[in-house]
């Protein structure tokens, strides 16, 4: 299991011109599944998301999770990084999850997430969504879990 996260002052997603969803200072994750992930790996994931310290505590040093400054987290599924970029110049997909078992994963994400997080918003798995961010640093991390 991937997550891309990023830092962001602001983030939002938006479904045919609507915003679904939306949070101010927190972390946006694009979450990435791959064939060989499970529930045991969306919950180590899940954890290192919330627990990764990447904002600054009082004296500017990277060493507060969402959780210590309250933040909110954006959750959205990416496909795309799940891509074999190594060889060539088209992107193989072999290793992504198929789309059953990636919409299972990603709303036993979700589920955790909510039951653990109190500022947790979403996309909607397998839908044409606009992403809106203010990388706050800019600060980004690509998780592998």
């Amino acid at each position: 299991m991937q997550g891309l996260i990023q830092r962001v002052s602001s983030a939002s997603v938006s479904i045919d011109q609507q915003v679904h969803a939306q949070i101010d200072q927190g972390i946006l994750l694009l979450l990435g599944v791959q064939k060989t992930d499970t529930q045991a790996s969306a919950d180590k994931l899940l954890q290192k998301v919330l627990n990764y310290r990447i904002f600054s505590d009082a004296d500017g040093k990277m060493n507060l999770s969402v959780q210590d400054v309250g933040g909110g987290l954006l959750i959205i599924s990416q496909f795309t990084l799940a891509a074999d970029t190594k060889k060539g110049l088209r992107p193989s997909f072999s290793s992504a999850a198929p789309p059953e078992q990636a919409e299972a994963l990603y709303d036993y994400f979700l589920t955790r997430a909510n039951a653990l997080h109190r500022k947790v918003g979403n996309g909607v798995f397998g839908a044409d969504m606009k992403v809106s961010l203010c990388n706050d640093g800019p600060v980004t991390f690509n998780l592998e879990i």
